[in-house]
């Protein structure tokens, strides 16, 4: 490679946004409905929303209720190689459909039944198609194959940095030490093993994490939401997610009347475990029916949003964060091309480190100067999932397919939503890009029982996983 070439494709790595992505952006706003296009819309804007995998390891050693895989995911072998190829296809194409830069969820069944060797080998080809992957799990693994994943045979560091969203909650069935949780405390000492393992990991290593947490939400733990934040929020969690149950996956394990509990009632909560209000509505990702985001960070024990969707000052700083940011990926980006990027966003709109002072300078009036000298500043966001019911989803989807116009509310609703969606699978045999919604109603089960015939179970469940007794003990 030539000096003229280099000098080309490091101007092009440095450039604030990358012309493709650009592209990308483009037509994500195009396909929003009317309704979406917001002021505080980041689809089309900021990003073209999270992507995730499908169809390569559905198995899960738990059995969870609710439980959003088809009855037939468990009948398919977790296999390696089959995972490798088929995460490679699918991120070839988002990277064709969606530009060089993404996040995209490693999720299928559980994702510590991989082999380690397989599990790292699928995150370094995530990471080649641009993609910063964040694996899917239960966490119910040791501090052992944790480290087989990011060290390997050789011992040297092979995932410097590492994602994980762990999901804890009283659903869960089949945790070693604890089969089946009676409350959402219980389960505190499990999570902090949890986090515990990547403080490990970054002391010895110097391996760098982030780790979300998720919780299925139903009318049994609905009302303990709130002590699982205020317990959990000095772990190492960079983001609380919850998922309201629906009335999707596998019918022999719809046990509650999940639609009591309404996504206001769940959001309501979360604020007494964060112990203030939470503005959704400064950041809007594709539509509020399914998502509700805030950002901020937690001083001490207060927590303090990064936007008050109330403020018109604050608005005017998103609103600046959009016009000059807009494509910019702070994650997965090196600290010297990220520096650069900022440096030729100033040097061409010199307004923006001026805006970017004033909202700093706000920010600290209203933690305090003593509190920042005091306490360490945590990033914490906290999101709300709330998917659709599979039969409103089927309903919808075909009227999409088909070109018709409903009339149903329900169905419209279901339309609406889906072509907001925020959180999408590539499906490289047809070139189609579809919602997760879609994905799990309609797409999984067919998928599932083809994979039953080309990896058929023929052996016992994966015999590596340790049982432990006590949470901790790896910590």
């Amino acid at each position: 490679m030539n000096l003229i070439t280099r000098l080309r494709l490091f101007e092009l790595k440095t450039r604030p946004i990358h012309p493709e992505s650009s592209r990308a952006l483009d037509r994500r706003w195009q396909e929003l409905p009317l309704r979406l296009r917001t002021p505080s819309q980041t689809l089309g804007k900021y990003a073209v929303g999270c992507e995730g995998t499908h169809g390569v390891f559905p198995q899960c050693n738990f059995a969870c209720t609710p439980c959003y895989h088809s009855k037939d995911a468990n009948r398919v072998a977790i296999d390696g190689r089959h995972t490798i190829v088929e995460v490679e296809k699918q991120m070839a194409l988002l990277r064709t459909l969606r530009g060089p830069v993404g996040h995209a969820q490693l999720i299928g069944g559980e994702v510590s039944l991989l082999a380690p060797d397989d599990h790292a080998e699928t995150l370094l080809t995530m990471r080649r198609y641009g993609r910063e992957p964040m694996g899917f799990t239960h966490g119910d693994f040791d501090y052992d194959y944790l480290r087989a994943v990011v060290l390997g045979a050789s011992g040297q560091v092979r995932i410097p940095r590492i994602s994980f969203a762990a999901h804890f909650d009283t659903t869960m069935v089949g945790r070693a030490g604890i089969k089946k949780p009676e409350s959402e405390p219980a389960l505190d000492p499990y999570r902090r093993r949890f986090t515990d393992m990547f403080k490990k990991l970054k002391r010895e290593y110097g391996v760098n994490s982030f780790l979300a947490h998720n919780m299925t939400v139903t009318p049994h733990n609905v009302d303990q939401i709130a002590d699982v934040i205020r317990e959990c929020k000095h772990y190492g969690f960079g983001l609380f997610s919850f998922q309201p149950a629906a009335f999707m996956g596998n019918e022999q394990r719809w046990k509650e009347n999940y639609r009591q509990i309404t996504g206001d009632a769940v959001w309501q909560q979360i604020e007494h475990g964060a112990g203030t209000r939470l503005p959704f509505r400064a950041f809007q990702h594709g539509d509020e029916r399914c998502n509700r985001t805030t950002y901020g960070f937690f001083c001490g024990d207060r927590y303090f949003p990064v936007i008050d969707d109330l403020d018109p000052v604050d608005l005017r700083h998103r609103d600046a964060f959009f016009r000059y940011l807009s494509g910019v990926s702070f994650t997965g980006s090196r600290r010297a091309h990220l520096a650069i990027k900022l440096i030729r966003i100033s040097l061409r709109r010199p307004g923006a480190p001026i805006i970017a002072g004033h909202w700093l300078a706000r920010s600290i009036r209203k933690v305090g100067i003593r509190q920042l000298f005091v306490n360490r500043i945590r990033p914490v966001t906290f999101v709300m999932h709330s998917f659709m019911d599979a039969a409103d989803v089927k309903e919808a989807w075909l009227a999409i397919q088909s070109g018709e116009t409903c009339t149903k509310p329900r169905v419209v609703e279901a339309q609406e939503r889906l072509l907001g969606c925020s959180y999408a699978m590539a499906h490289p045999e047809t070139g189609e890009i579809v919602p997760a919604c879609v994905q799990h109603s309609i797409l999984d089960p067919e998928e599932n029982v083809e994979l039953r015939k080309l990896l058929p179970v023929t052996h016992l469940p994966n015999p590596r996983r340790i049982t432990r007794n006590v949470a901790g003990e790896h910590a």
